[in-house]
């Protein structure tokens, strides 16, 4: 169908993104240098759907220069000011621990996407973009989403929909000069029904190419090679929605057997993030019949947690805010009813609901998942942001971990392997794997191991306390802050006034004479 027979959308185009590209058309090479072209007709734009809210730039097609498609001499306005920026900022970012693996300076991180229920088809030339899409498209932040990859580029899928209608997104892939393909775009958006979103995936890196197809309304230029995680922050981006700009981001602790402490770790954790990083943070307790989130912050136990579970659909800010317990100013809670009352029988659809819902709240969500195994369970561990494994150094910790390690690396083949933290290592007379030979048998190193202390976690769990509170000095208590910065990706703060005194590394260059 003759996509001009509709009329184009107003939405105007990214604001952001139209900032990031406004450069001074009048800007030449020195080899473009001279009388200007004579204007042409402007070419009639097609239909794609164009992003939510930018605004077209009124470029010709025929006003496109070839000089700088010339790949003697590749022109690049972009990746100049892309790496000019990051080269300025990268010294700005904070040093994390060497165990944090986390996305590089300068790469999208897709934490949070959530793309709806929608049929996506890639029609891809490169083998290196198929396996890109193949990988994305098993990606649990695509689990809703219907993915269909097939080979061959934009005349592939011109003839496809010459004879079926187009899906809600199209990614389309061209490796010929800019000009071959925006005469293929053309020839697509014939075929092309209203409404259909159009990514389209090149080799070439210019802006003036990039604004002429942002012209033409196609929704999204990337430039080869792709990452599976930069192809689903785009489609992400596509189908965000405005109302609800923010989530935050998850964090799961599991443990590997009954008795590993990871309630005690997750909530010493969360403390950690919120009092010492000064991080926002809520920690969700989804052991509703023996949960202990209560009892570790000294407060009266509340149905937050099963009231939200039997009404996910109800959800709102002011009824959140209403379920949690406030424990610091920073820090809040969700704490579970611990009570053996009701059977609990609850959809993994409300699970999933209520965590998406909780995220929407603060900047980080911690949460305490119980040691049993269901489908909401397994759901919850997939779709974290991030997973945390609680063990022992025992066998039967060992088994269990390396089966939950197995699953989540199944299900997240894009995102970082799960965190293993050994816990009570030292318990004296008892024999232990050590550390190095369990992380060997998981092929995972320990990102923390925690010693055995339990004067500490008892006096603290008696007294509803944190152990950053009852004993900062401890070992455990450093180890809290540092599994906090890991999980966070954040640093603490630098100390300031009389205790950082003679500790500043340029303290030498100020002393007086």
């Amino acid at each position: 169908m003759n996509a001009s027979a509709f009329p184009r959308p107003e939405d105007a185009y990214d604001a952001d993104l139209d900032e990031s590209f406004d450069l001074d058309m009048s800007y030449a090479r020195p080899d473009a240098r001279g009388p200007a072209p004579a204007p042409a007709p402007v070419h009639e734009p097609l239909q794609f759907t164009a992003p939510i809210g930018s605004e077209p730039a009124a470029f010709p097609a025929a006003a496109v220069p070839a000089a700088p498609y010339s790949e003697s001499e590749p022109f690049n306005p972009v990746g100049d000011m892309v790496a000019g920026a990051s080269a300025a900022l990268a010294p700005l970012e904070p040093a994390l621990p060497e165990v944090v693996s986390s996305p590089g300076y300068g790469q999208q991180d897709p934490s949070g996407v959530a793309i709806p229920r929608i049929a996506i088809h890639v029609f891809a030339e490169r083998q290196d973009t198929l396996a890109a899409a193949d990988r994305a498209g098993k990606d649990r932040r695509m689990a809703r989403a219907t993915t269909h990859i097939r080979v061959g580029g934009i005349p592939a899928a011109i003839e496809t929909y010459a004879h079926e209608p187009t899906p809600p997104l199209i990614i389309v892939e061209c490796l010929k000069d800019p000009h071959s393909l925006l005469a293929e775009i053309d020839g697509l958006a014939e075929v092309c029904d209203a409404g259909t979103k159009v990514v389209v995936i090149g080799a070439t890196n210019d802006i003036l190419l990039f604004r002429e197809l942002m012209r033409r309304g196609v929704s999204e230029y990337l430039v080869a090679p792709l990452q599976p995680l930069q192809l689903i922050a785009a489609i992400g981006g596509l189908f965000s929605d405005p109302a609800q700009p923010f989530v935050g981001r998850s964090i799961a602790f599991v443990g590997a057997r009954g008795g590993t402490g990871a309630s005690s770790v997750a909530h010493n954790t969360a403390y950690a993030m919120s009092e010492r990083i000064g991080a926002n943070t809520v920690i969700v307790d989804y052991d509703l019949p023996f949960g202990t989130a209560g009892l570790d912050f000294n407060q009266d136990p509340l149905n937050g947690v099963a009231d939200a579970l039997s009404q996910p659909d109800r959800l709102d800010a002011t009824l959140l805010d209403r379920m949690m317990v406030r424990c610091t100013d920073k820090l809040s809670l969700f704490a579970a009813p611990a009570t053996l009352e009701a059977d609990w029988d609850i959809s993994v659809e409300a699970f999933e609901e209520v965590t998406s819902r909780i995220r929407s709240t603060a900047p980080f969500v911690v949460l305490d998942l119980p040691h049993i195994w269901s489908g909401w369970m397994r759901r919850s561990l997939i779709s974290a942001d991030e997973v945390v494994v609680v063990a022992t150094p025992d066998l039967a910790s060992l088994r269990n971990a390396k089966n939950m390690i197995d699953l989540v690396r199944q299900g997240r083949p894009n995102d970082a392997p799960p965190r293993l933290v050994l816990n009570q290592v030292g318990v004296p007379g008892r024999p232990e794997i050590p550390a190095k030979d369990f992380g060997a048998a998981l092929g995972v190193h320990p990102s923390l191991i925690i010693p055995f202390e339990p004067k500490v976690f008892g006096t603290a769990a008696n007294n509803g306390q944190m152990v950053l509170d009852l004993k900062d000095k401890s070992k455990s208590a450093a180890a809290f802050q540092t599994l906090a910065q890991i999980v966070s990706c954040r640093e603490l703060p630098a100390v300031t006034g009389p205790k950082a005194k003679g500790k500043s590394m340029f303290g030498s260059l100020f002393r007086k004479g």
